[in-house]
């Protein structure tokens, strides 16, 4: 199958298009510099050009402090270039594979989200992926929307990055630990959108909203010290000797965040026969194959 792929240049598009190509998939990929899905007439030509047996969007607005100042910004990258890949994939009878996030939900539940609870995004980022899903839901029946979250992998700036860096740095790191969630490694997702392709090619799908995020329930301090942990097993040498748990209260952002965003996966291990790992192993197992990761963090010189 011809499958479009928004956002090429992104972590998840950089494990999403090779898991593609490996299960027999033609891929067109697009980064946000050659192909902005808030053109609308932009996407309605290529896809008319192309018509990709699939379009699969994970091109997205996703600075969240940021887009409390870049509301405009926001909407329109999140929004209304969802509702431009929809009408273009409705245009020429594709369905779309849509990637959302967590964040539409408040986080005052105190067990996991199912796809059907209410949505109450805190800030403009989870109100923009919100707008995004509306948009798709009115416009485009043949639309499966992933809710996601926590992405990390070896592409792109993330929480994993960004503490290895400090953990080399400096020798306490301070992380938030009353906000519970669960990492997911975007080689998990890629696997999983890959196997929803293949279901899309034979037939055999039901369209929809649904969640994915790896097995478990972590805090970002869980995974911070997870992350230093496997680091060290693997070699790395570092500076940090202290991770000090703290209270977001204590860490003030631009933008809210939800304080429980555990996602239920039971539908999509249902509908599509997926198997999730939990986060600790895929966290372990994208250390091992993005060693680079590592090696930096041992302070080996290229």
């Amino acid at each position: 199958m011809k499958v479009l792929v928004t956002g090429s240049s992104g972590q998840l598009a950089g494990d999403l298009i090779p898991a593609l190509e490996r299960g027999g998939h033609t891929v067109v990929g697009f980064d946000s510099r050659a192909f902005d899905i808030t053109d609308a007439d932009r996407v309605g030509f290529e896809a008319a050009r192309l018509k990709p047996g699939c379009i699969i969007n994970t091109a997205a607005y996703t600075k969240v402090d940021l887009a409390e100042k870049e509301r405009e910004r926001a909407f329109a990258v999140n929004r209304d270039g969802a509702r431009n890949l929809a009408r273009a994939a409705a245009s020429i009878g594709s369905p779309l594979i849509h990637i959302s996030t967590d964040f539409v939900f408040d986080g005052r539940k105190a067990t996991p989200y199912i796809e059907e609870d209410p949505t109450g995004p805190l800030g403009v980022y989870g109100a923009s992926k919100l707008a995004g899903e509306d948009e798709i839901l009115k416009t485009l029946p043949e639309h499966f929307i992933i809710r996601t979250s926590w992405l990390y992998g070896a592409r792109g700036n993330n929480f994993v990055k960004t503490i290895l860096r400090l953990a080399g740095e400096r020798d306490a790191i301070r992380v938030v630990y009353d906000q519970a969630g669960t990492p997911t490694w975007t080689g998990d997702l890629a696997a999983s959108i890959a196997a929803m392709v293949d279901a899309i090619e034979a037939g055999s799908f039901d369209y929809g909203i649904y969640h994915y995020s790896s097995e478990g329930v972590a805090s970002w301090y869980d995974f911070a010290d997870a992350i230093v942990d496997e680091s060290r097993k693997m070699g790395a040498s570092l500076r940090c000797r202290t991770i000090e748990p703290i209270l977001t209260s204590e860490y003030p952002t631009p933008a809210r965040r939800p304080a429980y965003s555990v996602l239920d996966k039971q539908k999509i291990k249902k509908t599509f026969g997926i198997r999730i790992p939990h986060w600790r192993a895929s966290l372990i197992k994208m250390l091992e194959e993005a060693d680079g990761l590592v090696i930096k963090a041992r302070g080996v010189q290229d």
